[in-house]
């Protein structure tokens, strides 16, 4: 596969990511503590996708890698969203485990995609 083709794959997997972060804020309960964490999960798990646009139009090597860094404190920060509307049982394990799965997936994408990039 192509680089270009593996690049707007991954536009368009961020994008997904971003849209079940959407629904599943939409699904949280309408207390201070579904709206919160909610809010929270909302800003960090949508920015995934607008700061890998954001790295598709990188005008050199070294600001995508930045970009691509950004996408990983974005994600690692929805993460630490997910758990806690977990632990503190505003949502059932079972409902993030796809979305926590993913994350870590695009976690590791981004990893290697950043290596592979300041490598050449």
């Amino acid at each position: 596969m192509s680089d270009d083709k593996k690049r707007q794959d991954l536009r368009l997997r961020t994008k997904k990511f971003a849209l079940r972060i959407i629904k599943l804020c939409d699904s949280l309960p309408n207390n201070r503590k579904g709206r919160i964490l909610g809010d929270q999960v909302f800003r960090s798990g949508t920015s995934v996708a607008a700061n890998y646009r954001e790295s598709y139009r990188a005008r050199s090597k070294a600001e995508f890698a930045s970009k691509l860094g950004d996408c990983q404190k974005e994600l690692e920060e929805t993460i630490l969203w997910f758990e806690l509307l977990v632990e503190s049982e505003a949502v059932k394990a079972t409902k993030l485990s796809a979305l926590i799965k993913e994350a870590d997936e695009l976690m590791a994408i981004f990893s290697t995609i950043i290596k592979k990039t300041r490598g050449r």
